[in-house]
């Protein structure tokens, strides 16, 4: 039975001539009231329809509101003269009204069309799962056994899970406290204390003989060897040992030095 066909509700089915009628009457009352039936009629489909996004994010209230104009939509754009029935064309209606609305308004962290897709899929099959007794966790094998997809492809579904609404960084991290949520992201860059030292050790390192200064670079920041700038150099390695171990000293005791 197809899709349309379930949601059709044949006590409340306005008859194909109702529709050929309010196409053929002129704009007026009668119109209007005629169009207020048709829609009542067609309206508990509607949120029927709706009923199926209640899992979304979204409050059942917008759903419905959504489905409702999605159905007048239908009703006003319904060529009856197509030959098929009223049902087959509202139900797909309904539902992109629906889905468009949930991707462009429900997800406070927009993602691929890819990973919202793939994340509907892998909550339907982990549900499945569970409804057969699978009660512990579901492996990334056996979410990826039951829906097709690669283990990589179920991953980015799993990431894709709980993102339609992002928190307040001043809600509180648990109930009753109150530390807010901002004071217990990010970490301390230790670097931050290192800017006031590169800034005094700048005009050491200027002062330096040239010898010193490639010395110092080569070794910690072109990353060679004491023997390999010996060699640059034409002196042991000793004697480059010696260089670095007095030239960093001195720097120290200077940086150290009473202003």
């Amino acid at each position: 039975m197809s899709e349309s066909t379930q949601e059709a509700s044949p006590e409340a089915s306005p008859a194909a001539d109702t529709f050929r009628r309010l196409k053929s009457l002129p704009p007026g009352a009668e119109r209007d009231r005629l169009r207020q039936e048709v829609i009542a009629a067609w309206l508990p489909m509607a949120e029927r329809i709706s009923l199926r996004y209640r899992k979304c994010g979204e409050s059942m209230a917008d759903l419905r509101q959504v489905a409702a104009l999605a159905l007048v939509h239908a009703v006003d754009r319904f060529d009856p003269g197509l030959g098929f029935a009223f049902e087959s064309f509202a139900v797909p209606t309904i539902n992109g009204e629906l889905k468009r609305h949930i991707r462009d308004h429900v997800w406070s962290l927009h993602i691929p069309r890819r990973d919202q897709e793939l994340r509907a899929t892998v909550r339907a099959a982990r549900a499945r799962l569970e409804q057969r007794g699978r009660r512990a966790l579901v492996t990334l094998r056996e979410l990826a056994a039951e829906t097709g997809l690669s283990e990589a492809e179920v991953r980015r579904g799993l990431d894709a899970d709980g993102v339609h609404h992002t928190l307040s960084l001043d809600q509180s991290v648990a109930p009753g406290e109150e530390l807010p949520l901002a004071d217990t992201l990010g970490q301390r860059d230790g670097a931050l204390d290192l800017v006031v030292d590169r800034q005094a050790l700048k005009p050491l390192l200027d002062a330096l003989p040239e010898r010193e200064k490639y010395v110092l670079y080569w070794r910690f920041f072109g990353d060679l060897t004491q023997q390999q700038i010996g060699l640059r150099l034409g002196v042991s390695q000793m004697q480059i040992s010696r260089i670095l171990s007095r030239t960093c000293a001195d720097l120290r005791r200077q940086l150290l030095a009473p202003a």
